[in-house]
């Protein structure tokens, strides 16, 4: 049985997004997996990394508990909206808090190079536009998903990690995202 932890970036409980968890969730269960949720709004911590790397913070309880989900899982969807190009906030301070060496990866000493500490987990990343996902890509070289993709969960061993892209959300009327729910159960169904 695949273990699969859907992290939600979104931080407005009223957006797509949450709909788009549950659909992939509901697809996912219905196949047999076994699935955590990680609402990033719903956890009590300050996503703001103070001190950089050069201490550590104490990482508060909802975090701790985020991570033995993150430990457990075989493999971890990311689902928000692409603001700015990049990632919510909210989220990019949950990972700055969390993903830290000792955790996601360690470096070697006296060396360039890194120990990749959540190798064989797999990931996908499923993200909201207000333009096409090849516009975003030929246009502005998609930068949440090489920050997310490469500069984070490939970095820290997760590998290989798809991509998702919904949109145009903005525009989009109720029976485009019924089929993208459809989609997503799908996705959810297939675990991928």
């Amino acid at each position: 049985m695949k273990k699969i932890a859907i992290i939600n970036g979104h931080p407005n409980r009223d957006s797509f997004n949450f709909g788009i968890a549950e659909a992939y969730q509901e697809g996912a269960r219905n196949s047999g997996a076994e699935v955590k949720v990680i609402t990033i709004a719903e956890l009590n911590f300050d996503p703001i990394l103070h001190f950089g790397y050069q201490k550590r913070m104490e990482l508060e309880p909802d975090l701790l508990k985020a991570w033995e989900i993150i430990q457990w899982a075989d493999h971890l969807v990311w689902i928000h909206p692409v603001w700015w190009g990049g990632l919510p906030a909210l989220m990019k301070g949950f990972i700055d808090r969390l993903f830290l060496p000792g955790f996601a990866y360690q470096y070697r000493e006296n060396s360039v190079w890194w120990d990749k500490l959540l190798k064989g987990k797999t990931g996908h990343i499923i993200t909201t536009l207000d333009q096409p996902g090849w516009y975003y890509w030929l246009l502005y070289g998609r930068p949440s998903v090489n920050q997310l993709k490469k500069s984070t969960l490939e970095f820290c061993g997760v590998t290989p990690v798809k991509v998702t892209y919904i949109g145009i959300i903005r525009n989009s009327t109720d029976e485009q995202r019924v089929k993208w729910l459809q989609k997503l159960r799908e996705l959810g169904k297939r675990q991928q």
